[in-house]
């Protein structure tokens, strides 16, 4: 009885030992550290201390007064100036000099110095004004303004990818051309 009795307590430390061996090494192959990974609810509310702005150089002050919304379309215009500059990296790596377009440059200084401005101008507005009125006109218009700069940026890389795929396109019929 007692040879049963030890042979199971064995048998059960040991599947657990290696259940939870295998259990661990599975989250180690696959990357995941074990307590560390923290969900994030994208629908939560924006804190403007949590957000982190790689490539637009904004005061965070200024942020205070901006809705859910115009703060997320700001975090989109940031990741869009990132894939933006990416895409200018790679021809300055291929030794490619674009020439700046208008378009490029009316970007460059919506993005460099328009931007931050509009942001202040609207930070100032609401936060002084006692109209309910100016301080509507005031979103409406900060939120014609993001979703231009926004419209502006998009059609801008539209255009570098359409440039890069005609590139292909040439190059493709050349050694097509050539093939025969």
């Amino acid at each position: 009885m007692l040879m049963l009795l030890s042979m199971s307590v064995l048998g059960t430390v040991t599947v657990y030992y290696l259940g939870r061996k295998g259990w661990l090494m599975l989250h180690q192959a696959v990357g995941i550290t074990l307590g560390a990974l923290n969900y994030q609810n994208p629908n939560t509310l924006l804190s403007t201390n949590a957000l982190l702005w790689k490539n637009l150089t904004v005061n965070k002050q200024h942020l205070l007064h901006l809705s859910d919304r115009q703060l997320r379309q700001l975090q989109a215009i940031d990741s869009k100036v990132a894939t933006y500059r990416h895409c200018q990296q790679s021809l300055a790596q291929q030794n490619i000099t674009a020439m700046m377009t208008e378009q490029q440059f009316v970007l460059h200084k919506l993005l460099q110095t328009r931007l931050p401005e509009m942001l202040a101008s609207h930070y100032h507005l609401v936060s002084v004004s006692t109209s309910n009125n100016k301080r509507t006109e005031a979103r409406q218009l900060l939120q014609t303004l993001l979703d231009n700069v926004e419209q502006r940026l998009e059609s801008l890389v539209a255009q570098m990818e359409n440039t890069h795929l005609q590139d292909l396109r040439v190059m493709k019929q050349y050694l097509d051309s050539h093939d025969k």
